[in-house]
């Protein structure tokens, strides 16, 4: 709905004041999805720069190249998706999403096809992203930890249909030391979360 894919059944959706629809017509609302969908034939640096093609807007090979350094990217300029890893393939996108400066950045189970360890240091890799950029982020993930790691705020949506069950203030500083996630509030929290999205049969 944030992404205008779809449209609400009943109510409506504003962000910033503004239409989804508008937003994204705007190139306002940047989206990395689980799916990297990056171009097959194409570099890293022309599938940064698809957008700015789309977009009809002149390509400047400086954003890119410091987009492709946010992403630790640096000498894969010329590499296609067939010659990265996984990892590799999602920064890509993740500096896709970035190229044209939105005021909104959408990511949709951006590390949900990663194993656990990897996972964990792409989170601190998004968390360095973030911390440079600035931008205001709607991370939809299965992962609890990840969310609480991650947000300033955790919204816990429940099956169908879809409400909000739970909202959480993050209360960890940033930046956020790996560390955190060993402290007893942290664990105290991850299961508070838990178990609001598995409430056991007594509740």
């Amino acid at each position: 709905l944030i992404a205008s894919l779809e449209d609400p059944s009943e109510g409506s959706v504003v962000v910033n004041g503004n239409e989804p629809r508008a937003m994204a017509l705007s190139h306002q609302l940047g989206v990395a999805f689980q799916d990297h969908a990056l171009l097959p034939w194409l570099s890293v640096q022309d599938n940064i720069a698809l957008p700015l093609r789309l977009a009809n807007q002149r390509e400047n090979g400086d954003p890119i190249a410091r987009l492709i350094e946010l992403v630790g990217l640096e000498g894969f300029e010329k590499a296609r998706p067939g010659q990265l890893s996984g990892v590799m393939r999602q920064r890509v996108s993740i500096a896709r999403a970035l190229v044209l400066s939105p005021e909104v950045l959408l990511l949709d189970e951006p590390f949900g096809a990663l194993d656990a360890v990897t996972r964990r240091q792409m989170n601190i890799e998004l968390q360095r992203i973030w911390s440079q950029e600035k931008i205001t982020t709607v991370l939809v993930t299965h992962s609890v930890d990840e969310a609480l790691f991650l947000a300033d705020r955790v919204l816990v949506l429940s099956a169908r249909p879809g409400r909000i069950i739970r909202e959480v203030i993050v209360p960890f500083d940033r930046p956020r030391d790996p560390s955190v996630m060993r402290s007893e509030e942290f664990h105290t929290l991850v299961d508070d979360l838990t178990e609001a999205l598995h409430p056991s049969e007594e509740n």
